[in-house]
C-alpha cells in the first residue's frame, strides 16, 4: 500500500489533484482511515493513474477521461478523434503564425501596427435577386454544419437544384458567437422551390481571403467605409462563401464575400 504522498511521487501528480480525482470519481484510494482521513493507494492503481496522465497529455478533459475509462469499447474511436482535433489545432496555429509573420513584415515596412486593417477594398454593388431555401435559428457559429446539413437533406429529399450560392445572414444587432439569430441559406435555380427571395439592392461589399476567425476585420473595414462615405445600413449583412475547404483549398485561400445593404444617408 502507498500513502497519498508516495502515490503522488510515483505517478508525478500533486496531492491536491489526487484529492480532486477522488471527489469526481476518477481514481479513488483503496482505503481511507476513518480516524485520520489518510488516503492509501495500491500499486495496482499506478497503471490507471499513468493512463490518466497520458490522456490529459493528449488534451482530454477530466470528464472525458472518466467517460473513456468507463467505456473501453470507445477508446480507439476517441483517440482517433482527438488526433484529428490536434491536427486541426496545428493547422490553425500555423495559420496564426503566418498571419503574425505578415503583420510583423507590414509593421517593419509601414511602422503602423494597424496597417493590416487596410487590406480590404470596399465597393458599391447592386445585387441581383437571390432565391433561397433557408434555415433560421438561434445558433452558435459551431452549429453551421448541423443546420447546413438540414438544408442539404431538403435538397436531396425535394430534388432541389442549387445554383452554387451558400450564405449566412446575420439578424442580431449584437454579436454573440454562442447564440445568435442567424439564417443559413442555399441559392436555388427555380424560384418556385425557394422559401424566399432576397431582393437585389445596393450593397457595400468586400472580399475576405482566409479563415473565418478574422472576418471581423472585413466587417470593421466595411462599417468604417459606410460611415466615412455617408451611407447607412438598411438590412442585415450577409456572407457568401465563394471558396471553402469543400474546394480542397488551404485556409489561407478561402474566399468570403460580405455584403451590407446600404443607402445614402
Amino acid at each position: 500500500m502507498l500513502t497519498i504522498g508516495q502515490f503522488s511521487k510515483v505517478c508525478m501528480v500533486t496531492v491536491k489533484a489526487l484529492r480532486h480525482y477522488d471527489e469526481i470519481g476518477l481514481i479513488k484510494p483503496v482505503e481511507i482511515n476513518d480516524e485520520t482521513g489518510y488516503r492509501q493507494y495500491s500499486e495496482e492503481q499506478i497503471p490507471r493513474m499513468l493512463l490518466i496522465n497520458r490522456l490529459k497529455y493528449y488534451g482530454f478533459s477530466l470528464s472525458e477521461i472518466k467517460d473513456i475509462l468507463s467505456c473501453d469499447n470507445t477508446i480507439l474511436i476517441r483517440l482517433k478523434r482527438q488526433k484529428d482535433v490536434l491536427i486541426n489545432s496545428i493547422a490553425e496555429t500555423e495559420a496564426v503564425i503566418a498571419e503574425l509573420d505578415k503583420h510583423i513584415r507590414d509593421l517593419e515596412r509601414t511602422g503602423d501596427i494597424m496597417s493590416y486593417q487596410n487590406n480590404y477594398d470596399v465597393e458599391l454593388v447592386t445585387t441581383e435577386d437571390r432565391h433561397i431555401i433557408a434555415c433560421r435559428q438561434n445558433m452558435s457559429v459551431d452549429d453551421f454544419g448541423k443546420y447546413y446539413g438540414v438544408l442539404y437533406k431538403r435538397v436531396a429529399d425535394e430534388n432541389i437544384v442549387l445554383n452554387g450560392v451558400c450564405m449566412a445572414i446575420y439578424h442580431d444587432k449584437e454579436f454573440n458567437p454562442e447564440n445568435s439569430d442567424i439564417e443559413l441559406a442555399l441559392g436555388v435555380s427555380d424560384k418556385a422551390l425557394a422559401d424566399k427571395t432576397i431582393e437585389g439592392t445596393l450593397c457595400a461589399s468586400t472580399v475576405h481571403i482566409g479563415g473565418y476567425s478574422k472576418l471581423s476585420e472585413a466587417y470593421g473595414a466595411l462599417t468604417k467605409w459606410i460611415e466615412e462615405n455617408d451611407y447607412e445600413i438598411t438590412a442585415p449583412p450577409y456572407e457568401i462563401y465563394v471558396k471553402t475547404h469543400f474546394d480542397k483549398l488551404p485556409t489561407e485561400k478561402w474566399e468570403t464575400r460580405i455584403f451590407f445593404p446600404v443607402r445614402k444617408a
